[in-house]
């Protein structure tokens, strides 16, 4: 088993929706953290996108969605995230998503932009343990793209300025441009600025007949900004060990072609015959069972997919989020969100 964290940015406005509308600010409003009311991507939506774009870069858009899967132990995006309607029965994933949370957190100031961000985020993030006062905050000046003897405001909210910021061990994704104008603010400021410089937008349903603006069609809805920095952790749990890589598929195509007592296990394992089956369903099933693997050897290496663990699958979706976007309002321009890479 191994945890690996990820790090993303928002190149576009996220919308991910509670559902329905809502009485307040805004009527559509986003997902949030019950116990911080810090909006966050759900681990369901980055799961559904990344399994959605996976199956279709690897070209078995059949298996991208809840239904409709192969659920063959061959195919790695089944076996990557589960199938629940396959020939070879149900079976869960071997890989958990959690949800995205912000670490970083894009704030107008007099002074240019500025990435907020508090102490339990920095350490829930793995990032490095930082205090500051409840209603002062902590910069760093060395640069002097930040002021030294002024107080700086993060969108409505003035803020004195306590003392420089601490080192801190930053993750080699985060931009370097980003890491000279961070903020550190007190967790109770930290909700509040956030929730206070949300994008908020705006629209008219149009009537398809006229093309005109539907009457009393007029809703607000808000979205986490563009350039937002938010973590995610990803733990593969590969308990069978049987990812199905080009060097697996290999051997089990060798193992088919021997008709042997190897062969009956490995259709046994696979739901496929069984010893009251006789032999008469035998050649049948190995039949079935190189379909299969053979089907999954031709994909190998096509549009530049070939895998080898459970988490290159999880980041072939992930580098699709970039093009096509996670959550909705889609067709208004929000969604994309960036794979920031490891720097080395």
């Amino acid at each position: 088993m191994q945890t690996r964290r990820f790090f993303i940015m928002t190149t576009d406005p996220v919308h991910i929706g509670t559902g329905g509308m809502r009485l307040g600010r805004v009527d559509n409003t986003i997902v949030r953290e019950p116990g911080t009311n810090l909006p966050k991507i759900p681990a369901t939506a980055l799961h559904g996108a990344i399994r959605n774009y996976a199956a279709r870069r690897y070209g078995k858009p059949q298996c991208a969605g809840q239904k409709g899967h192969c659920g063959r132990p061959s195919c790695p995006i089944c076996y990557t995230f589960g199938s629940t309607q396959g020939k070879a029965g149900s079976f869960s994933g071997v890989v958990s998503i959690g949800d995205a949370r912000i670490l970083l957190f894009p704030v107008y100031s007099m002074v240019g932009p500025v990435w907020v961000t508090s102490p339990s985020v920095l350490r829930d993030a793995g990032v490095g343990e930082c205090k500051v006062s409840a209603d002062k905050a902590k910069w760093d000046s060395s640069d002097r793209e930040l002021p030294t003897d002024k107080p700086l405001n993060l969108g409505w909210l003035m803020v004195e300025r306590e003392a420089d910021l601490p080192p801190i061990s930053w993750p080699s994704q985060i931009p370097q441009q980003i890491r000279k104008r961070v903020v550190l603010v007190s967790d109770k400021l930290f909700s509040q600025i956030v929730n206070s410089n949300l994008e908020v937008r705006t629209s008219v349903a149009i009537n398809p007949e006229t093309g005109a603006a539907e009457e009393g069609a007029l809703f607000t809805y808000e979205a986490i900004p563009r350039t937002t920095i938010l973590w995610f952790e990803v733990v593969e749990d590969d308990f069978r060990g049987e990812f199905p890589s080009k060097g697996k598929l290999g051997k089990w195509k060798n193992t088919l072609d021997q008709k042997d007592d190897n062969t009956k296990k490995l259709l046994k394992k696979w739901h496929l015959w069984k010893e009251e089956d006789g032999e008469s369903k035998f050649d049948e099933s190995v039949k079935r069972a190189k379909e299969w693997v053979e089907n999954e050897l031709n994909r190998h290496g096509n549009n530049g997919v070939s895998w080898e663990n459970p988490t290159q699958v999880v980041t072939a979706g992930l580098e699709w989020a970039e093009h096509l976007g996670i959550g909705g309002m889609g067709t208004r321009g929000f969604g994309r969100v960036k794979w920031l890479r490891e720097v080395k």
